[in-house]
């Protein structure tokens, strides 16, 4: 039986294909991806996440993205003249053998023009994407408004705790 050129390509292909997962860069991996309940008025919230790279190589995260939102930026919290300010960055890299931590205070996925209020006990669909392990989809579970951490019970920080902030930022 004589297999057609067509027949070759359609099986060079489906072999590809079959073996492109192989292939995927997997250092990657993105764990605890959570959220903060917000305010039924709100119109910003933040994603917080551990994205971990055991691979051999540095990586960066690039960009993240949800339907949740109309706008969504890698941001950065910082200190300035003893003002806590929010602002955006381009890119958070990620060394080799090391993580990258999201968390309240510090870096994180900021979301603007939410179209709904995060809820608690939610799920927010997130779209990251790094410059060498591509792009990943995660799922955010929304805790309590004013969670520190994941599965965090809520609450806000005392009076003093943190520069004498009084609410927890994104």
């Amino acid at each position: 039986m004589r297999i057609s050129n067509i027949g070759w390509i359609g099986a060079f292909f489906f072999a590809i294909a079959a073996i492109s997962p192989a292939l995927a860069d997997d250092s990657i991996k993105v764990s605890e991806v959570w959220a903060r309940a917000t305010p039924a008025s709100a119109k910003a919230g933040a994603i917080y996440l551990t994205a971990s790279n055991s691979g051999t190589a540095a990586d960066r995260l690039v960009s993240a993205s949800t339907p949740a939102a109309d706008k969504t930026e890698l941001h950065e919290t910082v200190m300035d003249n003893g003002v806590m300010k929010m602002r955006p960055v381009k890119s958070l890299p990620i060394a080799a053998g090391k993580s990258l931590v999201l968390k309240p205070g510090g870096y994180h996925v900021m979301l603007t023009g939410l179209k709904a209020p995060l809820k608690e006990g939610d799920s927010v669909p997130l779209t990251l994407t790094f410059e060498k392990a591509g792009t990943m989809q995660v799922t955010a579970k929304v805790a309590k408004a004013g969670a520190m951490q994941p599965g965090d019970m809520g609450g806000s920080m005392k009076p003093g705790a943190s520069g004498g902030m009084s609410m927890p930022m994104h």
